[in-house]
């Protein structure tokens, strides 16, 4: 990669068969930060909590988190970053910190499909495939379609780390004889259709910029 990402081996199917890489985008906290609302700060009982908080304000009024608690990995790769609330005032309460800290997820996930875009050059993204616990959370899923406007799809099978070691073990003892044969086993649970105006999304994305600038450099000591 060139532009900030790492390249992984992701499978091979067989000792003969050829090994396929892939870009990976590694980012420190994202559903991890929806555990430090809860684990740290106490502003949440529970994980699905965090999505009816933020669904309690119409947007997040100016309030951007930059969860670099280990600092910014890619495409960034800033040891010297430090998590901050950018943009905070007094009509601001915990469900625009938990909205903000959810739209820090999306706005993480559209820096690494662009970088993905520009190491793959004439590669178009047409959706994004999401799995895992944020996957359930519909309010987070809307706004990465709106960011990335991009539709966004969950399957119905939603861990897909155990699934595909689920593959590799039945592609390797016979259970099936392909891949396509695996192909035709995915199915779509849910859907999101980007609705977010341009001229709002770059607003927000504008402003997720120059909060992501405000976390560098924080060696205060």
């Amino acid at each position: 990669s060139t532009h900030g990402l790492l390249t992984t081996p992701a499978y091979q199917l067989g000792p003969d068969a050829d090994v396929v890489f892939a870009l990976e985008g590694s980012i420190s906290h994202a559903g991890s930060v929806i555990q430090w609302l809860r684990d740290k700060l106490e502003i949440i009982k529970s994980a699905p909590e965090s999505e009816s908080l933020a669904a309690s304000v119409p947007n997040n009024e100016g309030l951007y988190f930059v969860p670099a608690f280990a600092g910014l990995f890619a495409p960034y790769w800033r040891s010297d970053a430090r998590g901050c609330l950018v943009g905070m005032t007094a009509g601001h309460h915990r469900g625009h910190v938990c909205r903000a800290s959810l739209e820090a997820s999306a706005y993480q996930a559209r820096e690494l499909l662009e970088a993905m875009e520009k190491d793959c050059q004439g590669t178009e993204l047409t959706s994004l495939k999401v799995d895992g616990g944020m996957s359930m959370n519909s309010l987070l899923m809307q706004f990465q379609a709106d960011i990335l406007n991009r539709s966004v799809v969950r399957p119905k099978i939603n861990e897909t780390t155990a699934l595909g070691a689920a593959f590799g073990a039945g592609l390797a003892t016979g259970v099936w004889t392909s891949t396509d044969a695996i192909v035709e086993i995915w199915s779509e649970s849910k859907a999101w259709a980007p609705k977010m105006p341009e001229a709002e999304n770059e607003k927000y994305w504008s402003a997720w910029k120059k909060a992501v600038v405000k976390s560098f450099d924080s060696n205060f000591f």
